[in-house]
């Protein structure tokens, strides 16, 4: 996949929320930039309590954010060509749906949104939270809005609240890497 402009690697935005599957994103990163994309890891306040921040900054030569910038400071992100959000908690799938930019993760997601950008959502969650109807109807809202949502039994069994740890392991990081690899890049205004 190649970016918009010749000679530039294309941009992901990787959006981390507060998950203990956080602290596996190595295996999405990795796979990233053997393909050449230059990753910039935002984490949620949450996410940044599970996220080995050293490493991901190590790997992707990139500060992880996980706040605004005060109007003060410097350090744009560069328009993404894909987002993805792995994990994708059940309170970031419903905020997003609903609209609610309170982090900088679902700032970007409105905004990526808006610019018609391939977004692609991993959600890892207890298999309760799941099944609360405002989770359904908001994989359904994203899902008709042109968001990848990989969300279901062919996708990934979410787990028994509290036993996460369990299945984590089995998580398929290529699956979701997979997907952002056959979403077209669009090209973005300025």
């Amino acid at each position: 996949m190649t970016s918009g402009e010749p000679g530039r690697s294309p941009v992901l935005h990787l959006l981390v929320c507060g998950s203990p599957l956080a602290r596996d994103v190595r295996k999405l990163i990795g796979p990233a930039i053997a393909d050449g994309w230059d990753v910039w890891v935002v984490a949620s306040p949450d996410g940044v309590k599970f996220l080995d921040v050293a490493a991901a900054e190590a790997a992707t030569g990139h500060t992880v954010r996980s706040r605004y910038r005060h109007p003060s400071e410097s350090g744009d992100l560069p328009v993404p060509d894909a987002v993805v959000v792995a994990p994708a908690t059940c309170n970031t799938v419903n905020k997003f749906a609903a609209g609610i930019c309170d982090t900088l993760v679902l700032g970007l997601l409105a905004e990526s949104l808006g610019r018609g950008l391939p977004v692609v959502l991993a959600p890892y969650t207890n298999w309760a939270h799941a099944a609360h109807p405002a989770f359904a109807e908001s994989v359904t809202r994203l899902r008709g809005w042109g968001v990848t949502v990989l969300y279901g039994e062919d996708f990934f069994r979410f787990h028994e609240p509290g036993r996460g740890y369990l299945t984590q392991h089995l998580f398929p990081w290529p699956r979701v890497w997979g997907e952002v690899t056959q979403r077209h890049v669009v090209t973005c205004p300025p």
